[in-house]
């Protein structure tokens, strides 16, 4: 019988106050309908880490050198609003909140840094969160002009703790 894996990462969850915001922004990028879907409120991270499918002694191992990080309180904020887009056609992917803070970068360096020996390092972190997929959408160009015109409240917030979390694809 072979080990079952899991899909992991290393992430922030955020405050009340944050994710009221991104359901405020839901509300406006309905009025300009595509076709993918919003990440649930629930489940609204930003990512320092993707581990992808390990076993549950690799879990421990990456537990046991994360609990080695003494994480200072910082202060973060919402910054603005962005769109990933792939392929030589601007085609819309991702549709993004920036999150704020030097000490983001720093606190994924470090992680990084731990985790040295069992993973390579992150080649492209952008401090972020997804808000939505998009799988298509008719006119890109219009829609991402709508896009950069919403207006994100500057709410700061404080990071004080990170967390070894698992997925599923559905």
């Amino acid at each position: 019988m072979s080990e079952s894996l899991t899909r992991a990462f290393i992430c922030i969850d955020f405050s009340d106050e944050v994710i009221k915001e991104v359901a405020r922004i839901y509300e406006i990028l309905e009025n300009k309908p595509f076709i993918g879907k919003f990440v649930e409120l629930e489940n609204l991270h930003l990512t320092f880490k993707f581990l992808g499918d390990i076993s549950e002694e690799e879990i421990k191992e990456v537990s046991d050198k994360l609990n080695e990080i003494n994480l200072t309180k910082f202060e973060a904020g919402l910054g603005e609003i962005g769109i990933f887009f792939v392929g030589k056609l601007h085609k819309p992917k991702v549709v993004w909140l920036k999150i704020n803070g030097k000490e983001i970068w720093s606190l994924q360096e470090l992680i990084d840094e731990k985790l040295k020996d069992f993973f390579p390092r992150e080649e492209k972190f952008n401090s972020h969160m997804t808000l939505a997929r998009i799988n298509y959408i008719k006119d890109a160009r219009e829609f991402e002009k709508y896009v950069r015109n919403v207006n994100v409240k500057s709410i700061k917030f404080n990071i004080d703790c990170f967390k070894l979390k698992s997925s599923e694809l559905r």
